[in-house]
């Protein structure tokens, strides 16, 4: 009985130890996991979408539930041209992350499904963010069901935006989408200069970038009735960055071009 507090004190003693192992590899396993969505995220801007797809697809299946997981997960998604499963993660992640986190990137995922009224409703969350209103342009412009008037006050809006235009891929986008205002409007001088803009800063971006603007300038082209014009451009959109979303936006609108 003497040796009885000895006894508890060592039982006590590793159970702290055992405590703070599982805290140590718990720290651990969370900063591996940390590093591999930031890895993930850094591959996604660079357009290396297969090592993004490497990084974070192990993670899903192990954190399904985890909300920064399906969020990264979801960028990688619809950055290699499936926003049909990037935007059930983005809804997910975004009952927990906030609209104003995740919003403007689901806009663009509903869009590209060809849903503008979901693409509405997720915008109406965050009014005031830039990238939601270029997306919501985007959509009104270009998606089936669109609303074309409400996208040309858009487009305008975001024409005389110096925090947009202020940068390569923002202002590469304005003057895409006012190309195709323009050549809705049977603008075609107008529209021409819209298109040489957008190019022009469209070759300062990076393939997967660059692909993306060129899915845009083919829109422009077809809805002035260049259908050849449209047909090289999304062929040029689709080679520049393959297995990407800009070159499946593009491979899908080819592909509903009458066969020549």
């Amino acid at each position: 009985m003497d040796n009885l507090p000895v006894l508890i004190a060592v039982i006590a003693g590793l159970a702290v130890l055992a405590g703070l192992a599982w805290f140590a590899r718990y720290q651990m396993g969370l900063r591996r996991v940390t590093d591999a969505l930031v890895e993930a995220e850094e591959a996604v801007d660079a357009g290396e979408v297969e090592r993004a797809r490497e990084l974070v697809a192990p993670l899903l299946s192990r954190f399904p539930k985890l909300p920064v997981v399906q969020e990264v997960a979801a960028d990688v998604l619809y950055a290699g041209g499936d926003p049909l499963s990037a935007a059930s993660l983005w809804e997910s992640a975004m009952k927990r992350l906030g609209a104003p986190r995740v919003a403007p990137r689901l806009v663009a995922a509903y869009t590209a499904l060809n849903r503008p009224g979901d693409a509405r409703r997720v915008a109406q969350l965050v009014p005031d963010d830039a990238l939601a209103r270029i997306t919501l342009a985007w959509c009104e412009l270009a998606a089936i069901g669109g609303d074309r008037e409400r996208g040309r006050v858009l487009a305008h809006q975001i024409a005389r935006d110096a925090a947009i235009r202020g940068t390569t891929s923002g202002d590469a986008m304005a003057s895409a989408l006012e190309a195709i205002v323009a050549a809705l409007a049977g603008e075609h001088d107008a529209m021409r200069a819209a298109l040489d803009r957008a190019a022009a800063r469209g070759a300062e971006l990076m393939p997967h970038e660059r692909a993306f603007i060129g899915y845009l300038l083919g829109v422009a082209l077809r809805e002035a009735g260049l259908v050849e014009d449209a047909r090289a451009t999304w062929t040029l959109a689709v080679d520049a960055a393959p297995d990407t979303i800009g070159s499946a936006l593009a491979r899908r609108e080819r592909s509903h071009l009458p066969a020549t």
